[in-house]
C-alpha cells in the first residue's frame, strides 16, 4: 500500500507530514474507510426515504438505552470542567493567538465550517496548533501590532471536517482519504502527548453526525488510535454537535456509544436549521420563513434545545449552547441592538440549564461570561439541573409548521447576497467571513442557499406580492455580482464568477445537493489552489 501527498510541501510541512504520521493515517484509512463509505450510503438512502414521505422518529430498537437510567458518560476531563464560554474560529495564526487569549474557557479550533479547506489552511493549521501548545506562536499584523500568548489560555478542542468530506491532497491507493481522519489523525499524532504533558488532553468536537452508528464509528476510531499510539483508553474526549434533525432523535444513543470518551453535546443551531431544509425542503409544510425569523424560541428549535439539556444532564454530560454570530460594529446603534440580542440569547441558555455557550468574536466573550456567571456563580456547570419537567415528542421536534414569520423580498435578497459573498470568500481561502455585521460560516451559507432552493421549489409567495421564481433569483444574483464587481480587480472578478456558478449549481438546480462544500471543493477550490502552488510536490511513501 502506498500513500501519496500531492499538495505543495512548504516550509515545515514535513514536521506534520512525517513518515510515522503518514503511517498512522494509512492505518486509520485501512481500518475505517469502508465503514465510512457504508454510513454515507446509509445517509443517502435515509434522505431518499424522506423524499418519499417518511419522517424520522425515536428508534424502537434502542428504546432500552433511552429508558435505562443507570448509565452515564465519563466524568469531565482536565480543562473541560468549566465551559461557560467557548469561542470558535479557524486555525490561522492570528485567530489561534486571539482565541487562546480571549478569556474564553475553550477554543474550538475549527478545521470544518469556519475554515476553507485549502491545503495551506489544513497543514498550516496543524502547525499552528503544535506551536501554540509549545508556546512558540506569535503574529505581527500588517500595521505592526504584535500578538503573543498570555498566561491564562483557553482549552483547545479541535473540530475535524465531517465524514462526508475528503482530503484530495493525501491519496491512499489512488483514493482520496477521509478529511475527518486526516484532521483528527494529524492532531492526535502530534499533539496528544504534548497536551497530556501540559496537564490537558486531546479533545475534539464531532460535526455533522446523523446517527448513533456514526458515533460508534468515531468511538471505534478513538479506541484504535489510542491503542496504536500507546495512549490509555479514555484519554480522548469528544463533544458531539447535534446539528442534524436525525441526530436529535438519537441523542441518548450517541452519548451511549461514546460514553467512555464523551464530553457532552452542543446545540449546533445553524446546521440544524440547514438539516431541516435539506431533509424536508420538498414538503410544503416544512417551508421556513426568512432566516432572521427562525430564532431559538420558535417551537421546533425550543423543543430540540430543551431535549438536549435534559438528555445531557441525565447522563452527566455538558450541554453547550449555540453560536452567537454577531461581530462588534463601529456603529454604536447597531452594536447596542445586537449586543442586547446576544445578551438575551445567552441569558436564556443559562436559564434553560446549558453549561456554556459559543461566541464567534473575542468581543462577545464578556457578554456570554456575564450571562453564565449570573447563573453559575462559582460552580463550573449545572449538571445537577435534570429538567424533569421537559417532555418532548417526535411531533415537537418536527413542528416546523408552527414557525411564525414571512418570506420577504428582503430575506430572499439577503440569502442570495450572503451565499454569494460567502462562496467568494471561501474560494479565496477564508472560511469565517464578516458579512453584514455577522460572522458567516459554511453552516449559515448552507441555510441561505437551501432556503432559496426551498422557496423556489415551492414558488413561495412573497409578503410584498409575487412569488419566488428562477427569473427573480437570477436577476438578484446578477445585481449582487454587478455590485461587488464594481470594486474588484480582474482576478477577483474571476473568483466571483466561480462563486456565482457555485450558487447556481447548488441553489437553483432540480435537486438539492447535500452540501455545497463537496461540490465546490471538487470543482473549484482544489484546482484553484493547486494552480497557485509553487513548492515541491509528489511525496510517495510505502506503508
Amino acid at each position: 500500500m502506498r500513500i501519496h501527498v500531492t499538495g505543495p510541501l512548504r516550509e515545515r510541512y514535513e514536521e506534520i507530514l512525517s513518515p510515522k504520521a503518514l503511517d498512522f493515517l494509512v492505518a486509520l484509512d485501512s481500518e475505517f474507510a469502508a465503514r465510512r463509505v457504508a454510513l454515507l450510503d446509509t445517509r443517502r438512502a435515509r434522505r431518499a426515504r424522506y423524499a418519499e414521505g417518511q419522517l424520522p422518529g425515536f428508534l424502537p430498537e434502542t428504546e432500552a438505552i433511552r429508558a435505562d437510567p443507570s448509565w452515564r458518560v465519563a466524568p469531565p476531563a482536565p480543562g473541560l470542567h468549566d465551559r461557560r464560554v467557548e469561542i470558535t474560529g479557524p486555525t490561522d495564526r492570528k485567530m489561534t493567538v486571539n482565541a487562546l487569549n480571549s478569556g474564553a474557557k475553550v477554543w474550538l479550533a475549527d478545521f470544518e465550517d469556519a475554515l476553507a479547506p485549502t491545503w495551506d489552511n489544513v497543514i498550516g493549521g496543524q502547525l499552528n496548533l503544535v506551536d501554540a501548545i509549545d508556546r512558540r506562536i506569535d503574529f505581527t499584523a500588517p500595521g505592526g501590532k504584535r500578538y503573543a500568548l498570555g498566561d491564562d489560555l483557553a482549552t483547545i478542542v479541535v473540530r475535524p471536517r465531517g465524514w462526508h468530506l475528503v482530503e484530495k491532497h493525501i491519496v491512499v491507493d489512488g483514493r482520496a482519504i477521509s478529511a475527518s481522519l486526516v484532521d483528527f489523525g494529524l492532531y492526535l499524532f502530534h499533539c496528544a502527548g504534548r497536551q497530556l504533558d501540559a496537564g490537558s488532553g486531546p479533545y475534539f468536537y464531532l460535526p455533522k453526525l446523523e446517527s448513533h452508528r456514526e458515533a460508534r464509528l468515531w468511538n471505534d476510531v478513538f479506541r484504535f488510535a489510542q491503542n496504536w499510539l500507546g495512549i490509555p483508553q479514555g484519554t480522548i474526549r469528544a463533544t458531539v454537535l447535534i446539528e442534524t434533525v436525525t441526530a436529535a432523535f438519537e441523542m441518548d444513543e450517541i452519548l451511549y456509544e461514546l460514553r467512555e470518551h464523551c464530553a457532552g453535546l452542543n446545540a449546533g443551531r445553524w446546521d440544524y436549521i440547514f438539516s431541516i431544509v435539506k431533509n424536508f425542503g420538498w414538503r410544503d409544510d416544512f417551508v421556513l420563513p426568512d432566516r432572521g425569523d427562525v430564532t431559538m424560541t420558535v417551537p421546533f428549535m425550543r423543543a430540540y434545545t430543551e431535549l438536549l439539556v435534559q438528555t445531557c444532564h441525565r447522563r452527566g454530560a455538558h450541554a453547550i449552547g449555540g453560536m452567537a454570530a454577531f461581530i462588534p460594529s463601529r456603529d454604536p446603534e447597531v452594536n447596542a441592538v445586537a449586543l442586547g440580542k446576544v445578551r438575551a440569547d445567552k441569558q436564556r441558555e443559562a436559564a434553560d440549564g446549558f453549561d456554556g455557550s459559543w461566541v464567534a468574536h473575542p468581543g462577545l466573550v464578556p457578554v456570554c461570561r456575564d450571562a453564565f456567571d449570573a447563573v453559575l456563580g462559582d460552580r463550573p456547570h449545572q449538571l445537577d439541573r435534570r429538567r424533569p419537567e421537559v417532555t418532548v415528542g417526535a411531533d415537537d421536534l418536527l413542528s416546523v409548521d408552527r414557525t411564525p414569520g414571512r418570506v420577504t423580498g428582503v430575506g430572499l435578497r439577503g440569502n442570495v447576497a450572503v451565499a454569494l459573498r460567502y462562496f467568494d470568500a471561501w474560494l479565496g481561502g477564508t472560511g469565517a467571513a464578516a458579512i453584514f455585521d455577522l460572522m458567516e460560516d459554511a453552516a449559515t451559507a448552507e441555510i441561505a442557499r437551501c432556503q432559496v432552493w426551498q422557496w423556489l421549489h415551492h414558488a413561495t409567495p412573497l409578503a410584498e406580492g409575487g412569488r419566488v421564481t428562477e427569473e427573480l433569483v437570477r436577476s438578484i444574483l446578477v445585481e449582487e455580482v454587478t455590485r461587488l464587481n464594481a470594486e474588484r480587480s480582474v482576478s477577483e472578478r474571476d473568483r466571483l464568477t466561480r462563486a456565482a456558478e457555485i450558487f447556481v449549481r447548488v441553489a437553483l438546480g432540480e435537486e438539492l445537493p447535500a452540501f455545497f462544500t463537496t461540490e465546490a471543493y471538487a470543482r473549484h477550490l482544489v484546482t484553484a489552489q493547486q494552480s497557485r502552488g509553487t513548492a515541491r510536490t509528489g511525496v510517495a511513501m510505502a506503508a
